[in-house]
């Protein structure tokens, strides 16, 4: 039923939650890929790239910060694979999901940046009003 997952991912408890039910989809079709997007907004982007050392260095902390996530499918042993994006998270992630086709989107209700959830609405509200395939908001 759900063979292409797009699984949004900011590192947060939300996203690790939203990584089980993910893979629990995955799991129920066993041909199914995950893809889990991250997506860098642009004041995200400058800090880290202020932070950091070198550009290795950068992409390693980007990495950690999905580990979690990751691990949740390693452990259940589903296929996946990690795509890294800048922009605007809400519509940076419909936009990679309109274009890519997938079957769902999977997304936690809530992330790691709870002051622009207040002033601007949720990530996953502006994912679920207009992603053109089924999204499952996981709390």
């Amino acid at each position: 039923m759900f063979s292409r997952i797009l699984l949004a991912s900011d590192g947060s408890a939300h996203a690790v939650r939203a990584a089980k039910n993910a893979a629990h989809l995955a799991l129920a079709n066993n041909d199914s890929i995950v893809t889990v997007l991250y997506s860098i907004d642009g004041s995200t982007s400058k800090s880290d790239i202020l932070k950091e050392v070198s550009k290795e260095s950068l992409l390693q902390k980007r990495s950690e910060r999905l580990e979690a996530t990751v691990d949740v499918l390693k452990e259940r042993d589903v296929s996946y694979e990690v795509k890294i994006i800048k922009g605007d998270p809400g519509p940076t992630i419909v936009k990679y999901a309109n274009q890519n086709q997938f079957d769902v989107v999977v997304i936690g209700s809530r992330g790691l940046n709870g002051l622009q959830e207040m002033v601007l609405g949720s990530v996953s509200h502006k994912v679920a009003k207009r992603a053109q395939c089924p999204v499952l908001i996981v709390k």
